[in-house]
């Protein structure tokens, strides 16, 4: 199982960005799979879940700004922001479990290496 994330960068305030997490090893239908964010000095965040059943779930703090989305045939989850903002800053990670994802991402078994999302004003 492997994870890639991609599509991050250095964006201003009020733009938007496609995080883009392509899944080998697995069929992503068979898997909940999450997006999951960590700024320096917080704790992680949970940012969106998509689950084996096909419901895709955004954090409540976070709905309007960010859509989650799925490409079976390509093997990817999409994380669109839309618009930015300046606390958006931090590390994002794609995560899979076979089982079930939770907004904390304790005990999820695989994991990317993450892309940087840093937002200025």
């Amino acid at each position: 199982v492997h994870l890639v994330e991609s599509g991050g960068g250095a964006v201003q305030a009020g733009g938007s960005l496609r995080l883009s997490c392509t899944a080998s090893g697995f069929r992503i239908n068979d898997y909940c799979m999450g997006w999951f964010r960590q700024a320096p000095g917080k704790e992680r965040e949970g940012v969106a879940i998509a689950d084996r059943f096909g419901s895709l779930d955004i954090a409540m703090a976070l709905k309007g700004r960010f859509t989650l989305s799925k490409d079976i045939a390509n093997q990817t989850l999409y994380l669109h922001i839309n618009p930015l903002e300046l606390n958006d800053t931090a590390m994002y990670y794609c995560a899979a479990d076979r089982r079930a994802c939770n907004w904390i991402g304790v005990g999820l078994d695989h994991w990317g290496q993450g892309t940087q999302v840093t937002v200025s004003s």
